[in-house]
Order: C-alpha cells, then structure tokens, then sequence
C-alpha cells in the first residue's frame, strides 16, 4: 500500500504539507477513492500575513480524471483557520478551485474536449457528469479568462447581431477588426448594445477617442448608437449590406417581371449569381432580350459593383451619383427605392472607398458562431451562447493546466 500511496501522490503533484492517506477500489461500483491529508501541525498563512495552525476541518470531494475505465474521487478534510481577530476561513487545496466538485486536471481536461469542437452537452457524457455542472466549468474558466483579457491598438471595430436561435432573440457583437477577434457580446440589437460596448472598453482602460473607424451595417439603431457613442469614429456601411440593398432591388424587380410569366419560374438566382453554368448564362441573356427591364435591372446590377474598386474618392463619388441618376431613369421602382437608401447612407456609404473596412471579418467570426450553434441544436441560455462567442471568436488566454494539453 505504501507504494500505491506514494505513486498516487507523484501522479496527483502533490506537494507540503499534502499526501496520499489511502487509496481504495470498489469493485462493484468500479470507483478508485483517493484520501488525502496534511501533515499534523502544519501552518497556513492568512490574510493578516500571519501563520496558524488548524483549527477545525471540513470534509471534501472532488471528481478527478478516470484512471483507465474507474470513476475516480478525491477525498480530503480541508483545514479551516482560525487567525487572531477570529476571522476562520476554510484553506483552499491545490488541486482544485475554490467551490468546485471537479479536480483542476479533470476541469482542463473537459476544456480541452470543447476546444476541439466537441459539444458540451457530449462532452458531459464523455465525463460523466450533467451538462449543467460542465456548463458551470465552462462559464467560470471563459468569464475569468475574458476578465483578464487585455486590448491594445484600438482603432477600428465592427458590430454585428446573430440570433441566438432562428427567429429568437439577438445578441450583438463587438470585434476588432484588427485582430479579427470578437472583444465584447451583449444581448439584444439595439443603440443600447453600442453603449454597453463602449462601457465595456472603458472598464478594460482602452482609450475610446482613438477609436477612429467603426463598421456597422444600415441599421438605424446601430448608426444612432455609434452617433451617440462614438462620436470621434467615421462610420463605413458594410459594403455587404450596401450590395444586399441593390441585388434586393433586382429580385423584387424579377418577381414583378413573374406575374403571368412562367419562363421566369426556376430563375430566383439567374440575375444574382455571379458564376452560372453555360447553359443557365444563355437562358439569362435569352430572358433579358425577352424581358428589357430584366436586362436593364441586371446591367445597373453590374455596374453598382464597379463603385467599389474605384480608388479615389471624389472619383467614386461622381461615379455613384452617376449611377443613382441611371437607376432613377431606368423608371423601375425597385431601384429608385434603393437610391434613396443609398443617398440616405451617402457618407458611410463613400468612406469606404478610403477606409477599406467591411465586416466581412465578423462575416467570418459569424461563421464560426453558427458552426457552433449547429452543434450545440442552438442555446436555451443565453449566457451559455456569449461565452460560447468568446471561446471560439475571442482568442483569449487561459490559465487552465495548460500541461494537459
């Protein structure tokens, strides 16, 4: 037994005054109990910089890793100490954290299971425990890591909003588009989400006059916010929202050009792809000699998106005025709606053409987060779906046992 003992406790890390008591297996219920104890006599320094002796203890329990196929437990009585002004406080244990029913080994382990991809809800059952409780795990280790992230060289940021489920509640999310991480996660899409972001970046030291740049999509809510608090920032429209609104124009305009036309079933993506197979160009380019406002919608199309390789920006400015006066000649409602959605945006829409932001970046983070919500079969908590964002959109820094990894 002496040996097992001794094995055990090189296995554990165990340093003073910590050791193994006693290791015990129980065969029917395949269980591997590991008591530990400290060395009688032992002092513990508190918080008045003095050392005390115990003064009573407590009974613990901590889930560990399995040793092979066993379910494995840590058992110990953990010192409480008792200083001079009587304040008694129970000593923490090197193995765990504070509040935890998991061993620090056995937490790393199941972050590591999450971080490569696994869904929490499976890994749970790897470990065998219940969600909730890994959730728990999961929650502290991404609040605490997110507390001390730190954010240096801010300039431009992007705000975006995803559902938490579809057609449910949003969330929105603030990244750095510089380092192409997602910083700051709050609920709801609203001017109030732009203001709890900046009371975020306040709270984190980070100088928001220098916040130069801020990319958002046409949102009222969002430019009212960024208005509001951001007032140094010049405002991009994201060139995807800005396109969105001319492609829109055109699938309205097909769907009016539908009514009683039946060569036009089947053709929703024949004037809004770029890439169509031989076959599908020459039905298009036959469906637009037929239909002449077809072709003028698909030709106003094209060259809206000539605007956004226009280098120079009284150049680019002409050339989108120009186009509007195109768009309004044309006579096809459609478009003359999206002109007055463009000019209505004009600036954000012209500093593009020197900013060079879009947020094709959270695009691209936005991407990971559904991944993620596709896994999960979306969030029922929504504290859940945040902390999700931040481990897999955050790059934060963990201060987990790393060497189990």
């Amino acid at each position: 037994m002496h040996n097992s003992t001794e094995i055990f406790s090189i296995a554990l890390g165990l340093v003073d005054p910590w050791k193994v008591l006693e290791v015990s297996f129980d065969k029917s219920q395949s269980v591997l109990n590991i008591y530990l104890e400290f060395t009688r006599g032992s002092q513990f320094k508190m918080e008045d910089g003095a050392y005390y002796s115990a003064h009573d203890t407590v009974e613990r329990k901590w889930k560990h890793l399995n040793f092979f196929e066993h379910t494995c437990y840590i058992h110990a009585q953990v010192p409480k100490v008792k200083q001079a002004d009587g304040k008694i406080t129970t000593q923490p244990v090197p193995w765990a954290r504070k509040g935890s029913g998991f061993t620090l080994l056995f937490e790393a382990f199941s972050m590591l299971l999450i971080e490569n991809e696994m869904p929490v809800n499976k890994a749970a059952k790897v470990v065998q425990v219940y969600p909730n409780r890994l959730w728990g795990v999961f929650n502290y280790w991404i609040s605490r890591a997110h507390k001390k992230d730190h954010i240096q060289d801010l300039d431009k940021v992007g705000f975006d909003e995803t559902s938490i489920k579809k057609g449910h509640s949003y969330v929105t999310t603030m990244v750095d588009l510089k380092q192409r991480r997602v910083l700051f996660v709050t609920k709801g899409k609203g001017s109030g989400c732009i203001k709890k972001s900046v009371e975020y970046l306040k709270t984190k030291s980070v100088e928001t006059m220098n916040v130069k740049q801020v990319c958002i999509d046409m949102s009222p809510a969002f430019i009212s916010g960024c208005t509001r608090y951001l007032p140094q920032s010049s405002i991009t429209f994201d060139k995807f929202h800005v396109v969105k609104e001319v492609n829109k124009a055109m699938d309205e305009l097909r769907k009016l050009e539908r009514k009683n036309n039946d060569l036009l079933k089947g053709h929703k993506y024949t004037f809004l792809k770029n890439k169509l197979t031989p076959k599908i160009q020459d039905e298009r380019d036959f469906l637009m000699e037929l239909y002449p406002k077809l072709g003028e919608g698909y030709r106003l199309v094209h060259l809206f998106k000539e605007f956004w390789d226009i280098p120079n920006k009284s150049e680019a400015e002409a050339y989108l005025a120009f186009w509007c006066d195109l768009a309004l000649e044309s006579g096809i409602f459609s478009f003359a709606k999206a002109v007055r959605t463009i000019k209505a945006h004009w600036t954000g829409i012209i500093n593009y053409i020197e900013s060079k932001i879009n947020n094709g970046i959270l695009e691209g983070l936005n991407s990971k987060i559904q991944l993620a919500k596709k896994r999960a079969r979306g969030y029922q908590n929504i504290s859940n779906f945040i902390n999700m964002i931040y481990f897999t959109c955050g790059k934060l820094k963990f201060d987990y046992p790393l060497y189990l990894t």
